[in-house]
C-alpha cells in the first residue's frame, strides 16, 4: 500500500476540508522527508497542514482524512 501526501488548506467550515493530493510514495521515509521539506517552507501565518496517509488507494485516503474524529481524552496524570 502506498503513502499519500495531502495538503489541507483552511476551509470555511470544519465539515468540509480542502484536500489536495501532492504525491504518492512507496516508502514512509520518502514521504516523511517530503512533508518535512514542505513544512519548512511554510510561513508563520500560513495555516496549511500536510498529512501522510497510508491507504489502499486515493479514495480510501481521502475518506480517512475527511473522517470526523473525537478529540483524545487527556487523563489527569498525562497533563
Amino acid at each position: 500500500m502506498p503513502y499519500f501526501v495531502y495538503q489541507i488548506k483552511p476551509a470555511i467550515s470544519n465539515l468540509v476540508k480542502n484536500l489536495e493530493r501532492l504525491e504518492e510514495f512507496e516508502a514512509y521515509k520518502e514521504a516523511k522527508d517530503f512533508v518535512k521539506d514542505k513544512r519548512k517552507q511554510l510561513s508563520n501565518e500560513d495555516k496549511t497542514i500536510y498529512k501522510i496517509i497510508f491507504a489502499d488507494n486515493e479514495l480510501q485516503a481521502e475518506e480517512q482524512l475527511m473522517e470526523k474524529r473525537e478529540a483524545p481524552i487527556v487523563l489527569e496524570w498525562e497533563k
